[in-house]
């Protein structure tokens, strides 16, 4: 490695992924700083002092949780995405960004491609919101969402999720599908909708290869809004079928627009999340820098 770097990685993430990772883990450590996480939120502290210790790019090891948790330890930092540069080691169970930049799952072909430290600059999202009568500030890279699934990402068993995979949110959705849906209102100050499911992207892909955002652009400045208006079976169906076909929006299950700044609300209490983690609670505000995040593509 050419310039001085660190990896954030996470022991528990992948299962069998992450023991291999930690295989190679004496190999990595002649070339690069190594921070293992030992507990959920400390990958956070631990890349704001690598940025502060001056590591100029510093690697996500992990899943998408992960990687959010180091993009926002970096954004601690005054100035830290002038001079740093993030970089993913898919580790997760799904690893959703990483299939958006192209980073491949597999270990060699992945840390090839970090070694190589080609880098780019995509847009930056941002959701600010109240927390316990506290302002608070969230950084994120691929998506966000309300309704169906934040509501689902609460019913998740996490055991099942440790044993299944992906197959537990599966599970833990149609459970959600069971229980009343709250409508979620959003506007971007010109056009305003509302539906039990909202879903905000900066990239296009959502839990997984799933492309529910065909518009989205990384580098176009905007976050593209998709709203289902009503999740019944009908257009649960209709939806599937618009991702299968790449007709999304006019399978008729999905309204769309985008949004510099996107005011997300609803009248009883519901949770939102980023990259599939519930961090707070509606209402909240999304806004987005455009090509402020100097990130390791292939």
């Amino acid at each position: 490695m050419l310039v001085k770097t660190c990896i954030i990685f996470n022991p528990a993430a992948g299962g069998a992924k992450a023991n291999r990772f930690c295989d190679r883990l004496a190999a990595l450590s002649r070339k690069c700083a190594l921070k293992p996480t030992c507990a959920s939120g400390s990958g956070c502290a631990l890349a704001a002092e690598a940025v502060r210790e001056g590591f100029e790019v510093i690697v996500a090891a992990g899943g998408d949780g992960t990687v959010n948790e180091v993009l926002n330890g970096i954004g601690q930092v005054p100035g830290a995405f002038g001079h740093t540069r993030l970089a993913v080691l898919p580790l997760g169970t799904i690893n959703v960004f990483a299939r958006e930049i192209g980073i491949p799952a597999g270990f060699p072909q992945a840390w090839q491609i970090i070694q190589e430290a080609n880098e780019s600059y995509i847009d930056l999202p941002e959701v600010h919101f109240t927390f316990k009568g506290q302002d608070q500030r969230r950084l994120f890279l691929q998506m966000a969402g309300a309704g169906w699934d934040s509501r689902a990402i609460e019913l998740v068993n996490w055991e099942r999720k440790k044993k299944f995979g992906a197959l537990a949110y599966v599970m833990a959705g149609l459970k959600a599908l069971r229980g009343p849906l709250p409508q979620i209102i959003t506007s971007n100050g010109t056009d305003t909708l509302a539906g039990q499911l909202v879903l905000i992207g900066n990239g296009r892909f959502y839990g997984g290869n799933y492309n529910l955002f065909p518009l989205a652009d990384l580098r176009d400045g905007v976050l593209d809004v998709s709203v289902f208006p009503r999740l019944n079976w009908e257009g649960v169906v209709r939806a599937c079928w618009g991702v299968l076909t790449n007709q999304l929006y006019q399978a008729g299950a999905v309204r769309h627009f985008k949004a510099e700044t996107l005011e997300v609300h609803c009248p009883s209490s519901v949770p939102f999340h980023v990259e599939g983690e519930n961090v707070g609670f509606l209402p909240a505000k999304f806004t987005v820098r455009r090509k402020t995040l100097r990130i390791i593509v292939p």
